[in-house]
């Protein structure tokens, strides 16, 4: 194997010449304590910069083994030990000429503990993936500094950031034991019928709507209702007591600003795990919680909507119903239909992203406009069958519909942030003040019927090129000709999960999709495979910019696919 000095020598030698000559470095090193793989070099100062991954022996880096006796810990160290490497790339990414030159960054974290490409570790060795913006003055490569940024600069960031005695073992070790007990509680959650667990003591407040960071020096800590008190277990700093959301149909309400969506957000992304300082650590939620929302000027291909949707004007049937310009209350039926087709646990909906109409209908509507000529059945009168015939259990923020209390099992008001138990007076309510309204739901919730995309829905290709995908923010995927719009998809956290989802979705399509398959039995087959193999398992060469998905979020960026046909099978 090539070591470190023949790369030396390679660098030296092309110091002067054009940029492209730095393709002849691609290839396997050997360094003191690692090997250096240098998997894609880039064309041009401008572009994508190179590829490279480190791979560290155990022997090397030296971490006990307890701290990767299982995949919770050896998901969570490899974070930590990104973020390490993160902060010391920092130190040494600098200008180094134009475009991208001298560029050293990896695919890190933010508050989510993600599995990722960027690094895996187990018991025997870890690797690196991360990219560097190799050196040029105009289009001419400067080889010495490229040395000093493959010799120098690498070795400190390996010293300082992956090598077990010289990080801060106390960190590494209460970083990896909080994301396991938060691993172990959400494991726990459906033996005590709950959906989601909010610690006592938590910080739920961020600093923005697009900074999740923990908002300094103004949070309430949380505290549990006595009403909804729950105390679970943790392998490693033993019982947590905080309120438990039981299953059925919840209510938060309160008056504006009193944190009732930032309740509801907490819990929206408990999905996840979060380290130690986010506030968030200890709320944990059921893994298949999905987040729905009204969603004007989506697509919708091919679904049945007449559990919600039915006798559209014209006769136009809904039992295969397709728009590329879908209403707010269309999309939101849509939105809960294609999320039932993979199975989630629980709805999480905030009245201030729903559509109106299509959570509610009062009695004073009803008398005005009969149900003979209102096609939408409100999801008041849908949300107690949807958990009592498919056990999806739903939460959801109300601040100005009473009349949800009487499909309530149990109701939270939010009072400067903190949370008390009024199930019994809003009970007391709903009796004292009948709504009057008149169910519309009918007897049952209405089939779920299967779709079977088809193969031809996703074309790769544009005028000038085979294969074109791009992901330019975690809003969007570029396939072909065609855009997908996840702005509303809203339990995506960062744009290393959207890259996934892409090749995802071309994977799924040479792999999967042959119009006989359902949706659901292509997802299956999807997630198995990368639990399976990994990430590459989507792409076949190592890409170092990756984070796993939700098969939710996978399925909901196929449904918004404004070319997706689909066939419905039962």
């Amino acid at each position: 194997m090539p070591t470190v000095d023949d790369l030396k020598i390679k660098l030296r030698q092309l110091d002067g010449r054009g940029y492209k000559a730095y393709k002849d470095i691609k290839g396997v090193y050997s360094f003191p304590g690692y090997t250096l793989h240098i998997d894609y070099v880039q064309g041009d100062p401008f572009a994508t910069p190179s590829r490279f991954r480190m791979i560290l022996p155990q022997e090397t880096t030296r971490f006990p083994q307890e701290l990767t006796r299982n995949k919770v810990r050896q998901i969570a160290l490899a974070d930590y030990l990104i973020r390490q490497f993160h902060q010391q790339a920092q130190k040494k990414s600098k200008n180094r000429g134009i475009g991208k030159s001298g560029l050293i960054q990896i695919d890190y974290p933010k508050q989510e503990v993600l599995e990722r490409s960027s690094a895996t570790i187990d018991n025997t060795r870890l690797e690196i993936r991360f990219f560097l913006g190799l050196p040029a003055r105009g289009r001419t490569i400067l080889g010495q500094a490229a040395i000093e940024m493959i010799h120098d600069d690498l070795p400190y960031i390996f010293e300082k950031a992956l090598i077990f005695q010289n990080t801060d073992q106390a960190a590494v070790q209460a970083f990896v034991e909080t994301i396991e007990d938060a691993e172990a509680m959400r494991s726990q959650l459906k033996t005590h019928g709950l959906v989601a667990f909010v610690a006592d003591g938590a910080l739920l407040p961020r600093r923005s709507g697009i900074d999740s960071r923990p908002l300094k020096n103004k949070g309430i800590p949380f505290q549990s209702p006595p009403a909804f008190q729950v105390t679970l277990n943790r392998p490693n700093r033993g019982t947590i007591s905080g309120m438990g959301i039981p299953g059925g149909v919840t209510l938060i309400v309160g008056g504006g600003y009193h944190g009732k969506s930032t309740l509801l957000r907490a819990i929206e992304f408990g999905i996840y795990n979060h380290p130690p300082g986010d506030g968030r650590e200890y709320v944990v939620t059921d893994a298949d919680a999905v987040k729905i929302r009204a969603e004007d000027g989506r697509a919708v291909s091919g679904v049945d909507l007449s559990p919600f949707i039915n006798k559209l004007p014209q006769e136009q049937s809904t039992e295969d119903f397709s728009t590329q310009n879908a209403s707010g209350s269309t999309s939101q039926a849509a939105n809960i239909l294609e999320a039932l087709e993979v199975k989630p646990s629980l709805f999480l909906i905030d009245e201030d992203t729903a559509a109106t109409n299509f959570m509610i209908r009062d009695h004073r509507m009803q008398e005005l406009i009969s149900k003979d000529k209102e096609p939408i059945t409100p999801f008041i009168d849908k949300v107690r069958q949807l958990y009592q015939e498919y056990g999806v259990s739903s939460l959801l923020v109300i601040g100005g519909s009473g009349d949800y209390f009487e499909s309530a099992d149990q109701v939270i008001a939010m009072e400067n942030y903190l949370p008390c138990d009024v199930t019994a007076e809003a009970r007391a309510i709903a009796l004292r003040y009948a709504s009057e309204r008149t169910h519309e739901g009918g007897r049952a919730f209405g089939e779920i019927r299967h779709r079977a995309p088809l193969p031809q829905s996703l074309n790769p290709k544009t005028s000038t090129r085979a294969l074109y995908l791009k992901v330019p923010d975690i809003k969007t995927i570029h396939i072909g000709m065609e855009r997908i719009d996840l702005s509303a998809i809203e339990q995506l956290v960062e744009q290393s999960q959207v890259r996934a989802i892409a090749h995802a979705l071309l994977y799924a399509k040479t792999h999967y999709m042959d119009g006989s398959r359902t949706l659901a039995e292509i997802t299956d087959a999807l997630m198995k495979d990368i639990q399976n193999e990994g990430l590459d398992k989507l792409t076949g060469i190592p890409y170092g910019d990756l984070a796993c998905f939700r098969r939710f979020e996978w399925v909901f960026a196929l449904n918004r696919l404004r070319t997706l046909k689909v066939t419905i099978l039962n």
